[in-house]
């Protein structure tokens, strides 16, 4: 059975109003890892995301470029060895 590992990402740049979450949800989606993506107030974009090693992984490296009218311009990535169980990806308001 694969390992599952949880990742908290902080994504700074600009980052909101570029679609990065609806994005970020469907390139989750695409790896099936669960979790989610809400904005922050101070620009930032949070996101959890929990899944297999190897799909985790995929999901912060696409992080680290977006979608293409984002300018990512750093992510502070953690990775956290509780996961919590979600069962979709979802955007937070």
């Amino acid at each position: 059975m694969a390992t599952l590992q949880k990742a908290v990402l902080h994504v700074h740049g600009k980052v909101q109003g570029v679609y990065y979450r609806a994005s970020a949800q469907q390139k989750a989606r695409q790896l099936g890892v669960t979790g989610y993506v809400k904005n922050l107030e101070n620009g930032v974009v949070y996101i959890e995301v929990e899944g297999t090693d190897d799909a985790v992984n995929q999901f912060v490296e696409w992080c680290q470029l977006g979608p293409s009218s984002a300018r990512v311009e750093d992510v502070d990535v953690s990775f956290d060895g509780e996961t919590t169980g979600y069962s979709t990806f979802q955007i937070h308001y």
